[in-house]
């Protein structure tokens, strides 16, 4: 692995074997919601769309995480303005919607060059931001040819840490107002990304070998383009629950069955989460 000195921070270049090598690359900041792609023909893609939606009749009050003014690490920066706000499970208390979800195609049957690449165009790298002692955004979906961009806005040391399946484990010091840069190829399970000086700083990413993926927005709402028709398996996955919305409690990873029409859009409507499942 070689190392290289960008922005007061280090750049972790995996050399990676040739079977994984072909070119990873560049991360998207994402519209949350919608994967934001236009489908290179109508006539052969469709749409899903859908919510995640709390399931229960109360509603879960929104929290702090840190208190402001309470920060036992650098209190001086890390919630010194305003309390750092717990996103572990966020619902809007109008629509009932969940944010910070993820929505994808597992497995899908088929293809999308051209969405692929306008998205790469579009956005050829993602950031993730450490401000405030805060990851922001706090959960990020990424195709594997982006670039991850992890910075710090904030002048007081960070730290970068996390471990997966199919990428190598990661644990470096962010300097002040430092960037590094990271390639990942994709992995079946959300990345947990955490900071070990400032012990509540959490963040969650996923890695797809294809453009068939969006967040979830405020209001529980996601939007999926440029999906080949036929049958497909959507997956619905929120940190406190896991998997949501599945078919076959067997087969949770495996999501649900939805038929995708070319040229028209599939809403699945309001997929709800179960409160006896939060954990």
């Amino acid at each position: 692995m070689r190392w290289i000195f960008l922005s007061g921070g280090l750049v972790a270049v995996g050399l990676m074997l040739a079977a994984v090598s072909a070119r990873f690359a560049t991360a998207a900041n994402l519209p949350v919601g919608s994967l934001g792609v236009t489908p290179a023909a109508q006539g052969v893609y469709g749409t899903i769309k859908g919510r995640l939606v709390w399931g229960g009749s109360d509603v879960p009050p929104a929290r702090a995480l840190i208190e402001k003014g309470r920060a036992q690490k650098d209190p001086e920066i890390c919630a010194r303005a305003a309390a750092i706000p717990n996103r572990e499970l966020v619902v809007d208390p109008q629509t009932k919607g969940v944010a910070y979800g993820f929505a994808y195609l597992v497995k899908p049957k088929g293809s999308n060059p051209g969405a692929v690449k306008e998205l790469l165009a579009r956005s050829p790298k993602a950031e993730l931001d450490q401000k405030n002692c805060e990851f922001l955004p706090y959960v990020l979906a990424i195709h594997q040819d982006q670039t991850l961009v992890i910075k710090s806005s904030d002048p007081v040391n960070h730290n970068v840490r996390y471990a997966a399946f199919a990428n190598s484990p990661f644990n470096q010091i962010m300097a002040p107002k430092g960037a590094i840069e990271v390639k990942l190829v994709a992995e079946r399970r959300p990345i947990v990304v955490a900071c070990d000086i400032h012990s509540w700083m959490k963040a969650y990413i996923m890695v797809f070998e294809h453009s068939f993926f969006a967040v979830t927005g405020a209001d529980g709402a996601f939007e999926i383009k440029g999906v080949p028709a036929g049958e497909q398996n959507l997956v619905l996955w929120q940190e406190r629950v896991g998997y949501v919305g599945f078919t076959d409690p067997a087969k949770k990873a495996q999501g649900m069955a939805v038929t995708i029409r070319a040229g028209e859009v599939t809403d699945v409507g309001s997929v709800a989460i179960d409160p006896s499942r939060v954990k």
